[in-house]
């Protein structure tokens, strides 16, 4: 039997619009997560952090006794504690228990205790000497001070120097953006014992439950085979439960290890946003040079981001944004220089997008810029620079699909009424001197694999029991996202039984190993590759069994909704579970480990060149803002977007992912701004933005009045599993049109033809600096008229 791995059959699971797998169980409180699982162990402990009152000092001495002496202190975690490698990154620069500590709030130890309070007293118990050094905190700081770490990659196509001697139109400027907190729901939390066969069996909240398995071993001084992690499901990752959790896992079993006794780990909020990641803050410096028919010609630009202490994800994040600088622009010739400032916060980790959103805010900054300079209405220009089919990017990937665009593009606009009501704001700005209006839209294409090829990769396990019943293990995470609902209908789909008779277990590294992080967009694509796959041999292997039973040859054999039957006979055929029995006894195997890679990706990491990505999803978003001149507060009156995920395996769960992008976007454009003391007082170093108190996630409030989504149709991508494409991280780029929108209602309290800055966040009070800028160069512009 040949099995195809996009097709689908004309009778299936997916494709239907179903509603999450744990959704009943999370909106009744009965969804366990990680910390939920501590009651059922006795003798548990409780783990607390020391954190560092520095952004950067050496740790001359440190005294643990008085811990010991606070009731129900057990123990303290130090240096000294450790049996393996003690460093709980990926590039041997995160000490789990620092000399030096390099940011404020970074763990210098952990208590132990028997309760969660008592933990805590013990640490603010113990003695430490610190001895303060000089701390970099900013992005400029940093580039004046040459503070880099990592690889500083050099994207090229063409000679700059020719495009902009050819260009009739040279643009210079900077953008500076800062970064966001993830602020998933549930915090990172772990729970370790050692079980009654002496293997560390670790529960966590992780996006990459191998790299948490593979980062314990090391520090513990054990083989992976010794150490099983797993991952029940998450209160959210969004990236930053992709490295960050290793080094928490590794407390919790260090604990257990030499207490012998279970010890639960979780951080509370503060705890949370003042010791892990967030993501990368970038600065951009840019030379642009257009023709006279506003076609982009040349690109030249530095991007700095802000690494953090260490390295964790950021080369590949620098990288993602060099590879999306681009956006949905053909541009000749370019030039762009990467590199990783060093500073003393936390390190900046993978976030929704990881550094896609970074690389094409900037281009999209460049062309919301310069529109007005060239004469041009800003979704003009941009529509103008469309890659076009035969096109290829400037690390050398050909745009396939490129007619999507102007698919999306076109299709938007009809839907969103843009042309009239365009004219209806430009009416309506005319009319009213102290508050504006502003329309944008703004496209998305984002390439979607992993850009370290070996981890394209992905493992499943299927088991087929007597009775016909199905159990299915993968290994992706579920966050919240709806993977484990897409890898139930793909399974339903590819067995031809019902959803009821397929149950998936929580994802195990001793049941699917060597698995790669649940990120870059990629988790339904690797997993329902691998699950399609274990589920063909077993198809392939009862097909054999059918065949005999039903005197046909084994390709005639037809599996649909729990029936199996000759081909054109549906009348004919037994029960799925029939089959199953009958398999059974003529020893047939009734369980497969599937296996899927993604074919045809190369990357060369040195010379940023190949074709590092599958396919690229599109997408477009139309925004309408209303700004209020005396203050700079807006509302979002109406959004549309139409996104591509090819063949949707599950369009409730991708209309919902779409609108959460959309949104936690616009949280990053509008109102999410994280702020670090600068001062050269006491406190300097320290996140100011540690609570939901000080720091502003978007809420109903914020939502646009009319939000309108709709998933791009007849968009089948060959190649991938039941046609579909990836939907977790490209609909955040949607957001930018939220920000341009903004841009153009700031700008209309101004003079045409003036390039209109605007800080981001875009909050009120950045809205308010930039529409009086627009009306000071009006005042200008009368004054110079008279």
């Amino acid at each position: 039997m040949t099995h195809s791995l996009f097709e689908r059959p004309p009778v299936g699971a997916v494709g239907d619009a179903i509603p999450h797998e744990s959704a009943d169980l999370h909106v009744t409180g009965y969804a366990l997560y990680t910390d939920d699982l501590g009651v059922r162990l006795q003798n548990l402990l409780h783990a607390w952090p020391l954190q560092a009152p520095h952004a950067h000092a050496r740790i001359l001495s440190m005294d643990t006794a008085p811990a010991l002496e606070v009731p129900g202190v057990v123990r303290v975690l130090t240096k000294a504690d450790v049996p393996g490698v003690n460093d709980s990154g990926v590039k041997h620069d995160e000490p789990l228990f620092p000399d030096e500590v390099c940011f404020y709030g970074q763990a210098v130890c952990w208590v132990l205790a028997d309760s969660a309070d008592a933990a805590r007293q013990g640490a603010d118990a113990v003695k430490v000497e610190y001895e303060p050094l000089p701390a970099v905190l900013t992005v400029q700081d940093a580039i004046a001070a040459g503070s880099f770490q990592g690889a500083q990659p050099v994207l090229r196509r063409g000679d700059v120097s020719v495009g902009f001697a050819e260009a009739k139109h040279i643009y210079e400027g900077e953008f500076e953006f800062g970064g966001q907190e993830h602020f998933y729901l549930e915090t990172n939390a772990s729970l370790a014992h050692i079980d009654e066969s002496g293997q560390v069996f670790i529960q966590s909240s992780t996006q990459h439950p191998t790299e948490t398995q593979e980062i314990v071993a090391h520090i513990l001084g054990l083989t992976s085979s010794q150490v099983t992690v797993q991952c029940l499901r998450m209160g959210g990752g969004f990236g930053g439960k992709e490295m960050q959790p290793h080094g928490f896992a590794a407390i919790a079993a260090l604990g257990a290890t030499l207490t012998g006794r279970p010890v639960r780990m979780r951080l509370n909020r503060t705890q949370d946003l003042t010791m892990t990641g967030k993501r990368h803050p970038f600065h951009s410096k840019w030379k642009v040079g257009f023709d006279d028919n506003g076609r982009l010609v040349a690109l030249q630009a530095t991007l700095s981001s802000d690494g953090g202490w260490s390295l964790d994800l950021s080369e590949p994040v620098l990288a993602r944004a060099l590879c999306h600088i681009d956006n949905a622009y053909y541009i000749p010739h370019v030039e762009v220089h990467g590199r990783i400032c060093k500073t003393n916060k936390t390190s900046q980790t993978a976030f929704r997008g990881f550094g896609g959103p970074q690389g094409m805010l900037v281009i999209e900054d460049i062309l919301g810029r310069c529109a007005p300079l060239l004469g041009l209405e800003a979704h003009e220009l941009r529509q103008r620079n469309f890659y076009a089919s035969g096109e290829a990017t400037p690390y050398g990937q050909p745009v396939r699909h490129a007619e999507r665009l102007q698919t999306v593009w076109s299709a938007l606009l009809d839907s969103s009424d843009f042309a009239a009501r365009n004219a209806e704001i430009q009416k309506f700005n005319a009319a009213h001197p102290h508050t504006k209006r502003g329309l944008a839209i703004t496209p998305v294409k984002f390439g979607v694999s992993f850009n370290f090829t070996a981890y394209n990769q992905a493992g499943a396990l299927v088991h087929v029991y007597k009775d016909g019943s199905v159990l299915i293990n993968h290994g992706g995470t579920e966050m919240g996202q709806g993977l484990h609902t897409k890898m139930i209908q793909v399974a339903a789909t590819a067995l031809g039984v019902p959803l009821r008779s397929i149950r998936l277990a929580p994802t195990r590294t001793d049941k699917v190993p060597n698995t790669s992080a649940t990120a870059a967009s990629s988790g339904a694509d690797l997993n329902g590759g691998a699950i399609k796959n274990a589920c063909d041999q077993i198809k392939e292997r009862l097909a054999a069994v059918a065949a005999g039973s039903l005197g046909v040859h084994p390709n005639d054999v037809k599996f649909e909704n729990g029936r199996v039957y000759p081909l054109g006979h549906p009348d004919q055929g037994m029960d799925f579970a029939q089959l199953v029995h009958d398999a059974y006894h003529l020893r047939t195997q009734l369980w497969a480990a599937g296996f899927y890679r993604t074919p045809g990706l190369h990357w060369d990491r040195e010379k940023v060149q190949g074709e590092p990505f599958k396919y690229f999803s599109y997408g477009a978003a139309v925004a309408e803002v209303e700004v209020d001149g005396f203050t700079g507060a807006y509302r979002q009156l109406r959004t549309d977007l139409l996104h591509d995920v090819g063949d949707s395996l599950s369009p409730l769960i991708d209309i919902g992912q779409v609108e959460g992008g959309y949104v936690q976007g616009a949280g990053w454009m509008t109102l999410e701004e994280l702020h670090w003391d600068t001062s050269d007082g006491p406190n300097r170093g320290r996140l100011a933005t540690q609570s939901a108190s000080t720091y502003k996630l978007p809420s109903f409030s914020e939502m646009p009045e009319v939000f309108n989504v709709a998933l791009l149709e007849q968009a089948t991508e060959s190649g991938v599993v039941y046609g579909s494409k990836a939907v977790g991280e490209p609909p955040l780029m949607l957001a930018i049109s939220v920000r341009e929108a903004l841009r153009q209602a700031a700008a209309a309290f101004g003079p045409s033809k003036r390039a209109q800055e605007l800080r981001l966040p875009a909050t009120p009070e950045a809205v308010f600096w930039a529409l009086d800028s627009a009306r000071q160069a009006a005042g200008d512009a009368v004054a110079a008229d008279d």
